[in-house]
């Protein structure tokens, strides 16, 4: 571990940075202005506040972006650009920006879809239910061995999780969340964004800058030497088949993802981060995500793990200036996927 990354990691371990409590503003916000951002707000019968994003409310692009900063625990920026550049679009009309100045915390401490929630038909009395929770929520239960690699656990009287669902988790689920996170019932918010509504698509593609932080985990970088992140990619229209829709999303990051990111340490390490994170260093790279999730039998597990990385890199090392870029979007291909022809 270098010296910086001692530093960083003593950071995320210091409580008084709460990703439950500073992102609350957010959180109150969505609620708050539910009918203007299209979502739907109401409390089950244990207090369990439920944020609907696109089950049976409509959400919306805008609610989207709020949802992905929620993701992030508020320490990370999502917000729209246009395709435009010198009055020539690029490719697609419209990209989302996402940028953050605490990339480990807010990406892999929070906004990663890593906490596995599942429950058996005996369970629900009915369907199965199974659902990788991500948010703020995430810290304060800490049952992924990631946060002992980080050394953070968060400490809050509140808390918000973020589900990507077509419809409201069993009591099974919500009784585990709320034991694991030690929250009680009215403390408790749980967003849900299906991927087929604009919301759900909107925070999907948002996670380009988390792919990044997740891959540059998976291949051994120093996560405590990633100091800053910027990132983009092209957002699609959500497709009513929920298979096409994550199929859309995924390929919006491994075919249009841009990534820059501020590290420290040796130029070595930052020059074979940006030769290898790129998705064009994987075997599957190329095809639509949908083909290739229905060739794996819909099994995850069964695709290269080298695909799940954004499509252009550019690695800037702060100790010596120097910069480094591999990869490259593939609008062409996306144009093909997304855009019907003449």
């Amino acid at each position: 571990m270098t010296e910086h990354s001692a530093r960083h990691n003593a950071v995320l371990a210091d409580c008084r940075l709460s990703l439950n409590r500073h992102v609350a503003p957010w959180v109150e916000r969505l609620c708050a202005e539910a009918d203007a951002l299209r979502v739907r707000v109401q409390r089950d019968d244990t207090g369990v506040r439920l944020v609907d994003a696109g089950i049976e409310a409509p959400g919306g692009v805008a609610a989207g972006l709020l949802i992905g900063e929620i993701c992030m625990g508020g320490f990370g920026g999502v917000g729209l650009r246009s395709g435009m550049n010198d009055g020539v679009v690029d490719g697609w009309p419209t990209w989302l920006e996402v940028s953050s100045s605490l990339p480990v915390l807010a990406c892999l401490g929070s906004q990663y879809a890593g906490w596995s929630l599942a429950a058996s038909k005996e369970e629900t009395g009915g369907k199965k239910f199974f659902a990788l929770g991500s948010g703020p929520v995430r810290a304060l239960a800490v049952k992924e061995p990631l946060f002992a690699e980080l050394g953070y656990r968060d400490q809050a009287e509140q808390g918000v999780l973020v589900l990507e669902v077509d419809r409201v988790p069993p009591a099974v689920v919500l009784r585990k969340v709320l034991r694991d996170s030690g929250l009680q019932p009215e403390a408790l918010t749980v967003v849900l964004t299906p991927t087929t509504s604009a919301a759900g698509t909107t925070q999907v593609v948002a996670r380009v800058l988390e792919v990044a932080l997740h891959k540059a985990h998976e291949l051994g970088f120093a996560l405590g030497d990633i100091v800053d992140g910027v990132a983009c990619a092209p957002l699609p229209a959500p497709s009513p088949d929920a298979v096409q829709a994550m199929g859309r999303t995924n390929d919006a990051i491994l075919y249009g993802g841009r990534v820059h990111l501020s590290v420290r340490g040796s130029d070595d390490a930052a020059h074979t981060l940006a030769a290898t994170l790129p998705s064009m260093n994987s075997r599957d790279f190329g095809r639509s995500f949908a083909d290739i999730f229905k060739d794996v039998g819909h099994d995850f597990y069964k695709i290269d793990p080298a695909l799940f990385a954004p499509a252009e890199v550019w690695i800037s090392n702060l100790d010596s200036g120097r910069s480094w870029h591999a990869g490259g979007i593939d609008i062409d291909l996306l144009r093909r996927l997304w855009l019907e022809a003449d």
